[in-house]
């Protein structure tokens, strides 16, 4: 049975895969939850060292979702501070995990998670109030480089591949479902399950040819 690490196991995207794939791989959760902090270098190296994994899932990221408590930022005022917590959690820290799996790992494959927001631009109709945090955005289009590069650097034997979803269902309130959902071809948001296929795929020997490659999952909303 192949193991496979999901980081940020506990979040969104984390929880539903970790259901979907224990049904037939050995899955390892890592999360901050759990006192898995995956800044912390020391941690990461320690840990990668002692525990060998088929594939890597990393969903892990810091994000600003939308909910009524989400602070009110707009491009003039967002704090460079901020900036730079986003690029340290979803770039520094990514490449920190994904290399020190390449360390202790000779072959296998990692599946990094960016979003269609590192494709496009977020549309300001959908924040009228407080604009998506610039540097989130920025870091996601450097996730699917970063990928890339590494994609190009260590095959053939490390596959790396990103997924870039498009806005997935979670309390998010009725106007901005309304909003979104006329801006996608789909005419609805992502059902959390709904990335479970391609993750499957991606842990396949069905998928061993594929590397360096942004799977965008999004209902067409970034086809317009």
């Amino acid at each position: 049975m192949k193991n496979i690490t999901i980081t940020g196991s506990e979040g969104i995207i984390g929880r539903q895969l970790c259901l979907h794939l224990e049904k037939k791989y050995k899955i390892i959760k890592l999360d901050l939850k759990y006192g898995h902090d995956l800044s912390n270098e020391d941690f990461v190296k320690n840990w990668f060292k002692k525990n060998k994994t088929d594939y890597l899932v990393n969903c892990f990221a810091l994000n600003d979702h939308i909910s009524s408590k989400r602070q009110k930022e707009s491009l003039m005022n967002i704090s460079l501070d901020s900036v730079t917590n986003y690029l340290n959690i979803n770039i520094t820290s990514l490449f920190s995990v994904c290399r020190e799996f390449v360390r202790n790992n000779k072959k296998g494959g990692i599946i990094n998670f960016s979003s269609y927001l590192g494709i496009v631009s977020p549309n300001p109709i959908l924040y009228p109030k407080t604009d998506k945090n610039l540097a989130y955005c920025v870091s996601k289009a450097g996730v699917i480089h970063l990928t890339k590069y590494l994609a190009v650097h260590l095959a053939p034997n490390i596959q790396i591949n990103c997924i870039s979803p498009g806005g997935i269902l979670d309390k998010q309130g009725k106007d901005f479902v309304k909003k979104y959902s006329k801006l996608t071809p789909m005419k609805r948001m992502m059902k959390k399950t709904e990335l479970n296929g391609i993750v499957d795929f991606l842990c396949s020997d069905a998928s061993k040819y594929i590397t360096g490659s942004n799977f965008v999952i999004d209902g067409g909303y970034t086809s317009w």
